[in-house]
């Protein structure tokens, strides 16, 4: 009977196993054809150096495991290139020609590790553009005269009229002697007495045409072939060019209810609020020039501030409204200012749920207060049993082993929450 060959593998120390072929494990060649990795039979295990666990599939080549989690790369020394092996995919173990080596003598990727996965850092919030309209478009005040002046030109006009009509001989005879001129014949209508009526008309249809009120709350914004040329702020009798065309602004502190608006809660529930706006016009030059309605503007930027924050059904207490109405305004006052809107408050004066979660939401509601109600009384009713368990242990009244005290906490349960039930009827 033959001896057997107490060979150990590298890296594993047990005894040699023999291939199906009858060529015990640990000796020959490699897995590729490289030189052998396990000790031949009657050498020392302990002198042979320990292999790196390999992956290898059909597809690909061996790569030693360590070399997947490495950060640089480690420089090894070079094999010969064998020049008819260029070209050819590389499938040899150790010693394949021209793969170079790493510090523990296995062939590595001509290509290097695999690059270190780096985390993406979170880019900056971007912050959303905020509404503006052309800078240049800011309000400033017109040029007007006073109503004194339009009234004289208005009277020079109607006076020029009369005369060029007394010059030409066709004012009637009940004028003449009501203004006591003088009878004269008259020229005639010539050209120059139709130039005079000409003059004398224009300048009274501008003297009395531009005459205006201004009134205290009230302002003009003025317009000429759609160029921008001022505001009117000014009031009492004023004499504005008849030419430009006026816009006139309510610049007083006003306040506009709002129709049932939808909302939404914490929670996602579908609200109905109505909210209560004050404002007013602080630039009639962008409310009026910069959007097409500036009412129907801050109706929309409230419909768009309740899309986006919260609002709490009231019975909650006074903060979540309070914190709901300053979110409001602070959204509100910051899209409307870009066309000169001044948002003092936007507060929700009524919230109630919508039409198609109303019923559920009442009846959850009554649940909870139904459930809170119970778990009140419950813990009034605990209270005091164990007050009057305690005082009479306490005093001396009565000595009660477990059983007897479970059996009076029993009772006096029964007992309270009897009597809490009739007075709550």
């Amino acid at each position: 009977m033959s001896s057997t060959t107490t060979s150990q593998t590298a890296g594993s120390g047990g005894p040699a196993e023999e291939r199906p072929d009858g060529e015990p494990r640990g000796t020959g060649a490699a897995p590729g054809g490289g030189p052998a990795i396990g000790l031949g039979p009657g050498k020392d295990t302990k002198d042979a150096p320990r292999p790196a666990r390999l992956i290898q599939n059909e597809a690909t080549t061996e790569i030693p495991v360590h070399l997947l989690f490495r950060d640089d790369p480690e420089p090894g020394p070079l094999l010969p290139v064998d020049p008819a092996a260029i070209g050819r995919p590389q499938t040899g173990g150790i010693g394949a020609p021209g793969l170079p080596l790493g510090s523990s003598g296995y062939p590595r990727s001509t290509q290097g590790p695999p690059p270190t996965p780096r985390l993406r850092r979170p880019g900056r919030h971007t912050p959303r553009p905020a509404a503006q309209v052309d800078p240049a478009l800011v309000e400033r005040p017109a040029r007007v005269l006073p109503g004194t002046v339009g009234v004289l030109a208005g009277t020079c006009g109607a006076a020029g009229c009369v005369a060029t009509s007394w010059w030409a001989g066709v004012l009637p005879h009940l004028a003449t002697e009501a203004l006591h001129l003088p009878v004269y014949g008259g020229t005639g209508l010539g050209l120059v007495q139709w130039a005079a009526y000409a003059g004398s008309g224009a300048l009274g249809l501008f003297g009395f045409g531009g005459l205006a009120r201004g009134r205290t709350g009230r302002a003009w914004v003025l317009g000429l072939f759609g160029r921008y040329r001022g505001t009117v702020r000014r009031t009492g009798l004023l004499w504005v060019n008849p030419l430009l065309l006026r816009r006139r602004v309510d610049v007083r502190l006003r306040h506009w209810r709002s129709e049932p608006m939808p909302a939404a809660d914490g929670s996602g529930v579908a609200l109905r609020a109505v909210v209560l706006v004050v404002w007013r016009v602080r630039d009639t030059a962008r409310a009026t020039l910069g959007v097409e309605d500036h009412e129907t503007y801050l109706r929309e930027c409230v419909e768009a501030a309740l899309a986006r924050v919260p609002v709490e059904m009231p019975g909650a207490g006074r903060g979540p409204v309070e914190t709901a109405g300053d979110a409001l305004t602070r959204l509100v006052a910051a899209d409307a200012g870009a066309i000169g809107l001044e948002v003092y408050s936007v507060q929700p004066v009524r919230v109630e749920y919508a039409p198609e979660v109303a019923a559920a939401m009442h009846r959850r509601r009554i649940a909870a207060l139904d459930a809170q109600h119970r778990a009140t009384v419950l813990t009034s009713v605990v209270d005091s049993v164990e007050d009057t368990v305690t005082r009479l242990t306490m005093r001396g009244l009565v000595e009660l082993d477990d059983y007897e005290r479970k059996a009076l906490v029993k009772d006096l349960t029964v007992a309270f929450c009897a009597g809490r039930g009739e007075g709550g009827a």
